[in-house]
């Protein structure tokens, strides 16, 4: 599924609607009808037990699968307006107050979080192949060896109308419901609504389950990172809330760097110049360059020069760049690409995403991953100009589809009777924000929430950020997220709040199990240097 344009990708997500019970017949006469969303303004909860064995440490552990109702503000502070579900796993044995407890979710937007949870860090993992399609079931679900409830408590959270979460439309009557339904959509579907929900279940959750002493943390991957920058103001600077530390997975905080679709915004050259360094990871990796380089994050330091240097020049000059000039950068980008000379000449020296993922192995009739450019696969259209599908997206979802319904059911013991959606059904996400400090109307033509994390980091300068990326993720470019966060109006005294780590992997990090050890390693580090706990 491509980013840019955004319409487009939402009308790519998997739809599905919200199930409309109606009233027992039998007793139509004896009571008025049932509203319809009845059971979802009223939290549930199931809890069992469990434990994991994290890299040779047993650890025991309560799980908690249940929802939260949040309700409205202003004149409309008494509806309920969504139900959100989320798994909580709690180590057994410790002082709540002293244990560090981490909210956990993924992007989309309105994605459920099957992925954290099922790939990184629950206490079960589903097994995957590394850079193949994996087989269809039966999958193995196993001991996830680098969950993070050795280092905190995790709480997986799905976003508003994902997973087993609906918004709720309480008017009995057809017509008024439709409406209220429209409305809840307005509302929480967009940058700042969906920011807001997110922030409203944290404050919940910690008042349910007594976390407000505890040392907290946001983990948010693709989306989900965008989320965190939004959630981490909100919480800081409207709920009083200061968090220990922000994780940002494959991140994107300006969609005006994304190589998703830049073709549609010409005149902003950035996006092809933060994709090159991912481009010569792809091309590395499938072996594809004129010359091998000997390494791969040396050759990428190469490419990451040139990018910021001789090639965002040329591209500056647009059509002042002349003949000679242009000839030498597209043989230039042959030797870190792979792309023939006479391509990139036809494509100004500017190749998309997508045009890059079809035309990469394209003499062998194949499509290269996006979201992880290690995977391949059949193209659907040898002729056409950009890749139709996600070799890698096709690999593995499956899997974590089938292992998450299973494990929910039999043994979180919730959901029997309901759908688990993917993704939220999105008609239209309101991409417009209004950054910390604007007064009026949002100013932003793409979405940008760069302002949000520093404005964060400014008013709590103790506020520590991590960056976590993956080499050969073509989704969130690993050199995109290092000119953002290398760009935030913050003062050079916080630039050492933010540390990254970049890992021989795509998008999800934690497909490629070394990477995942790794990562769990870092995040489990972090989180120990900056929970303010003595040790």
């Amino acid at each position: 599924m491509r980013k840019l344009p955004l319409a487009a990708a939402l009308a790519a997500l998997l739809l599905s609607s919200v199930a409309i019970a109606g009233p027992d017949k039998k007793d139509d006469k004896a009571k008025p009808a049932a509203k319809p969303d009845a059971a979802l303004v009223q939290p549930q909860s199931s809890t069992s037990e469990g434990s994991v064995s994290v890299e040779g440490k047993r650890i025991d552990y309560k799980a908690v699968a249940g929802t939260l109702v949040l309700h409205g503000s202003g004149d409309k502070e008494d509806e309920p307006q969504v139900s959100m579900f989320y798994v909580a796993y709690f180590k057994k044995g410790v002082d709540a107050a002293k244990r560090p407890v981490t909210f956990i979710y993924n992007g989309g937007p309105g994605s459920a979080t099957v992925w954290l949870h099922m790939g990184a860090f629950g206490p079960k993992r589903v097994v995957t192949a590394d850079d193949t399609h994996t087989p269809a079931a039966p999958y193995r679900l196993i001991n996830n060896d680098y969950s993070l409830l050795d280092a905190s408590d995790v709480v997986f959270i799905d976003a508003p109308g994902a997973g087993f979460s609906r918004l709720i439309a309480d008017e009995a009557d057809k017509s008024k419901r439709e409406e209220q339904m429209k409305d809840r959509k307005k509302a929480i579907y967009g940058v700042d609504g969906d920011g807001h929900a997110f922030a409203q279940f944290i404050t919940q959750f910690m008042s349910k389950y007594g976390r407000w002493n505890s040392p907290k943390y946001l983990f948010g991957e693709s989306y989900g990172t965008t989320r965190s920058a939004v959630v981490a103001n909100i919480l800081t600077n409207e709920d009083s809330v200061d968090l220990n530390g922000v994780i940002l997975l494959s991140q994107i905080l300006s969609f005006d760097t994304s190589i998703d679709g830049p073709e549609f915004n010409p005149g902003i050259d950035l996006p092809y110049e933060l994709g090159l360094p991912t481009y010569a990871a792809t091309a590395f990796y499938h072996h594809k360059l004129p010359q091998q380089p000997a390494a791969l994050e040396p050759f990428l330091h190469e490419v990451e020069q040139y990018a910021m240097g001789p090639y965002a020049q040329a591209l500056t000059a647009g059509s002042r760049l002349g003949e000679a000039q242009k000839q030498a950068v597209a043989e230039k980008l042959h030797q870190y690409t792979g792309l023939p000379v006479a391509y990139l000449l036809k494509a100004n020296l500017r190749v998309s995403g997508g045009m890059f993922e079809h035309e990469l192995q394209t003499g062998d009739d194949t499509t290269t991953g996006r979201l992880d450019t290690r995977f391949s696969g059949p193209s659907i259209d040898p002729m056409g100009k950009n890749s139709e599908y996600d070799p890698q997206s096709s690999a593995i979802s499956s899997a974590y589809v089938a292992a998450f319904n299973d494990y929910v059911r039999k043994q979180l013991k919730f959901g029997d009777g309901q759908h688990y959606r993917l993704f939220a059904d999105i008609d239209h996400w309101d991409s417009s924000h209004k950054a910390p400090g604007v007064q009026g109307e949002a100013l932003q033509s793409s979405t940008n929430v760069m302002p949000d994390l520093a404005m964060a980091m400014k008013t709590d300068p103790n506020l520590k950020v991590y960056v976590n990326g993956g080499y050969y993720d073509l989704a969130t470019p690993y050199f995109a997220a290092d000119y953002e966060d290398h760009h935030l109006p913050i003062p050079a005294s916080l630039d050492a709040n933010i540390s990254y780590s970049w890992y021989p992997s795509g998008h999800m990090v934690y497909a490629h199990e070394p990477s995942l050890k790794l990562l769990h390693d870092n995040v489990a580090r972090f989180i120990e240097q900056t929970d303010n706990v003595g040790h």
